[in-house]
């Protein structure tokens, strides 16, 4: 049985830096074969998780007139509360059964990014549960350190500057997400899924997933393949950001979720995504007379608004 790797990161937070290099070699490999792997030995503690999924529950659990007070479909940043059907990641399938909550960098309504509309940017709109915005905004930063760590360690077998994705990623628009998958049998047809087979839009995405299983993950033979919980750690994947820098030398790989039979499923995913100007472009080291550049040129903003458009009626709407 296939089993995806798993990566004890804890050297990359030693001073010395003894291990470093090996670190970075098993996460190359596993970009490299899977887009997909989970890691270990991260700073995430069990009792952060804990709280922020207990609070994440609590508002799941409250009536949908308070949770659509923060309706992200009236948002034009893209911030608050997705319900049941909001999302349609398979074009061939019905409308995802789940409900999603959607944060990013808070940015005040007077920063000039704000003032000056540009897409993706704003404040946060968090639900009135004492203490979640705290919790949840130290929670993001926490985990963007996490995902900038990772990227750090993929410098070295892409040939860049060790701080080539911390320059980019300064004030970035990075997703924390909380998701409710409420049982299989609420289904609205045989064929609707938690969520629909679909590859990642951004960079690197971290995953928080319960003890509830369903996340399936799609070999390079097409077989698909149990990602299951594993005490201890996040699931870790490629986005078609990072695919698109690569020249596909990292995969960004299909994946979707299977809403278990009886029981409700809560996932944390955090979507590493650099700040929306950030051209995205094949790397020097990743391209050659044989292995032109495979993709144009683009920005994070304009690749995500499109990708966005694919996925969410509303935002097509915005258009």
């Amino acid at each position: 049985m296939q089993q995806l790797p798993i990566i004890d990161i804890s050297p990359l937070y030693l001073p010395e830096q003894q291990g470093w290099e090996q670190v970075a070699q098993a996460i190359d490999q596993a970009c490299c074969e899977w887009g997909f792997f989970y890691i270990k030995g991260h700073p995430i503690s069990a009792a952060r998780i804990d709280a922020v999924q207990q609070q994440a529950r609590a508002f799941f659990a409250l009536p949908s007139s308070d949770k659509l007070q923060i309706d992200i479909t009236a948002s034009r940043h893209h911030r608050g509360y997705g319900a049941v059907a909001t999302e349609q990641l398979d074009p061939n399938l019905p409308s995802d059964l789940k409900e999603t909550f959607d944060m990013g960098l808070h940015l005040p309504v007077d920063h000039p990014e704000v003032l000056a509309g540009k897409p993706l940017r704003g404040p946060n709109r968090h639900p009135d549960i004492p203490g979640w915005a705290e919790l949840m905004e130290s929670h993001y930063l926490d985990m963007q350190a996490l995902a900038q760590t990772l990227l750090r360690a993929m410098t070295l077998a892409l040939e860049v500057p060790r701080d080539f994705f911390d320059k980019r990623f300064e004030q970035p628009v990075s997703v924390l997400r909380f998701i409710h998958y409420p049982p299989r049998q609420t289904a609205t047809s045989a064929d609707q899924q938690g969520a629909g087979a679909h590859t990642d839009y951004g960079c690197v995405t971290l995953l928080y997933q319960d003890n509830a299983g369903g996340l399936q993950v799609r070999d390079v033979n097409g077989r698909w393949i149990d990602a299951p919980p594993i005490e201890g750690t996040f699931v870790v994947n490629l986005g078609d950001m990072m695919a698109r820098w690569s020249n596909d030398r990292y995969l960004s790989t299909p994946h979707r979720v299977l809403s278990p039979l009886g029981v409700d499923r809560y996932s944390m995913p955090f979507f590493a995504e650099p700040h929306p100007d950030t051209l995205i472009e094949c790397l020097p080291g990743c391209q050659d007379a044989e292995h032109p550049a495979k993709y144009p040129v683009t920005t994070c903003a304009d690749f995500l608004l499109s990708r966005f458009a694919d996925t969410y009626a509303y935002r097509r709407e915005l258009k």
